[in-house]
């Protein structure tokens, strides 16, 4: 029996290579797409460079697959924020072009990566390019019944997470500098969920039962920012200043991201789950190793 064939787009950032990976280990033919080659590509997975707003590279990718992931795109607030014109090109235009590809090849099911901020009025340009991108699946598929699910995803930690990656900021600033500057009251509240527990969840989306469903992806429990800092603190033996400064702008949300809106989704949890104290202690080896290799020599 021929392996399905899925490809991935975005699939060299942090999310989509861990979803790619868990992909491969169940016995998918995966293929990355993305701008940069993946510094965590397995032996199995192939890799095709290209540009997401190019119709032409999106065609070829995409011919004889048979599921599509989008993670492709900014997905940093601050970013879509100071530029929006590319925020808008990247992540709505792209994410149009990725439709029409699927479209023309008959594609059996097509994953978007959207995100909790659709139901806020905080996140600016970021909010209103996944807005848009989940309205504009919507309506494709009314026209031309193909089938989709919606991941909208909570707030993300965990190996391979960028710069810009919010525990990621906290922890390499508390080794580099022994201190932790952080832009807000503390009270600020998120339910982090690790990127092994989202990228399992978002194979599991691939079930029937989820077509043309919206689905939310988020830890099981709720954690002020403030206790999060302190968590943090302790893990390196209280040996960093914790400096709470007020808040630079309100691109993000401060309790909820949620404000009034009819389109609701389905939570979908795992359990068992990555414990949010293991994963960040977990996370503080990884990027001490980044910051100081020889001392691992």
């Amino acid at each position: 029996m021929r392996k399905k064939r899925v490809l991935v787009f975005g699939g060299s950032g942090f999310i989509g290579s861990h979803v790619a990976d868990v992909l491969s280990s169940s016995g998918y033919n995966v293929t990355i797409f993305d701008i940069k080659k993946s510094p965590y590509i397995s032996g199995s997975q192939k890799m095709i460079i290209g540009d997401i707003n190019n119709k032409e590279n999106i065609d070829k990718a995409i011919e004889n697959n048979d599921i599509v992931y989008n993670f492709a795109g900014i997905s940093d607030i601050d970013e879509c924020h100071k530029e929006p014109i590319k925020a808008l090109k990247m992540n709505i235009l792209g994410n149009a072009y990725i439709i029409e590809s699927i479209i023309k090849y008959k594609i059996k099911r097509y994953l978007y990566a959207s995100s909790a901020y659709v139901y806020s009025m905080s996140g600016t340009f970021y909010r209103i390019c996944k807005q848009t991108s989940e309205q504009i699946i919507e309506s494709y598929s009314k026209d031309n019944s193909f089938n989709y699910t919606i991941l909208r995803f909570g707030s993300l930690y965990g190996s391979r997470s960028g710069k810009n990656n919010s525990i990621n900021k906290l922890i390499t600033s508390a080794l580099k500098k022994k201190e932790i500057h952080y832009y807000g009251d503390g009270s600020e509240t998120r339910e982090f969920i690790h990127v092994n527990d989202a990228a399992n969840l978002s194979i599991t989306a691939l079930d029937e039962k989820y077509k043309n469903q919206i689905l939310m992806l988020t830890g099981k429990k709720s954690i002020k920012y403030i206790e999060l800092l302190r968590m943090i603190k302790e893990m390196l033996d209280d040996k960093v200043k914790i400096e709470i400064h007020s808040k630079k702008s309100d691109t993000h949300y401060k309790i909820t991201p949620y404000s009034f809106n009819p389109k609701f989704a389905k939570k979908l949890t795992i359990n068992p789950h990555i414990d949010l104290g293991q994963g960040i202690l977990s996370l503080i080896s990884e990027i001490h190793k980044s910051l100081y290799p020889k001392k691992y020599y």
